[in-house]
């Protein structure tokens, strides 16, 4: 049902792109975290985020922009005077929908759709692969914002995404990810 779902967004974003589409490439930072009841003495990540995206305009004022997100995500947590540090990375392909509030400015709001490719935790000096441990699919609720600067392919992008899916397969632990990503955006070009 997800990779359908998946699937009809894409196609529906290709269908739909009329006048100007453009494509380029994004990086920026992470402060990533894990929220819910079951989270005590936490504390963010701070990594790295990186991708492509296509933009297609839908209407006036109005795009969808799909992307293929790398991203390193996690978090450190206070473990009896040591840090316990889990590191979480993904491919994450967010459809952010943005609509343009006044001339380069935008705000945008969209589901992403994480795919886990590795998890991995550190106690001291023991690393273990905890992959196993976490759910594959991770789905997310991403709303922000983004200025692109006039006559330039440059802009930049802030967003805080709210993830959906429960973390664990563990179903009786209620940990969720949550990341505020700030950084650039270059376009590459235009789409015909």
């Amino acid at each position: 049902m997800k990779r359908i779902f998946l699937l009809l967004a894409f196609a529906g974003t290709f269908a739909a792109a009329k006048a100007q589409s453009t494509f380029g490439a994004k990086a920026g930072l992470n402060v990533a975290n894990i929220g819910g009841k079951d989270v005590h003495n936490n504390k963010a990540r701070i990594a790295f985020h990186g991708g492509l995206y296509g933009n297609f305009s839908l209407a006036d004022k109005l795009s969808i922009q799909p992307e293929l997100v790398y991203s390193l995500q996690g978090v450190t947590f206070d473990y009896i005077g040591d840090d316990s540090k889990t590191r979480l990375n993904y491919l994450n392909i967010p459809v952010m929908f943005q609509y343009e509030i006044a001339e380069g400015f935008y705000a945008q709001a969209g589901p992403q759709f994480g795919f886990l490719l590795s998890a991995k935790n550190k106690l001291g000096s023991v690393t273990k692969d905890i992959k196993n441990d976490r759910k594959k699919f991770d789905l997310g609720l991403g709303l922000g914002a983004g200025y692109k600067f006039p006559k330039s392919p440059l802009g930049i992008d802030a967003r805080y995404i709210f993830g959906l899916s429960k973390l664990d397969e563990n179903n009786d632990l209620k940990r969720y990810n949550r990341v505020l990503q700030i950084g650039l955006f270059y376009q590459l070009g235009k789409l015909k």
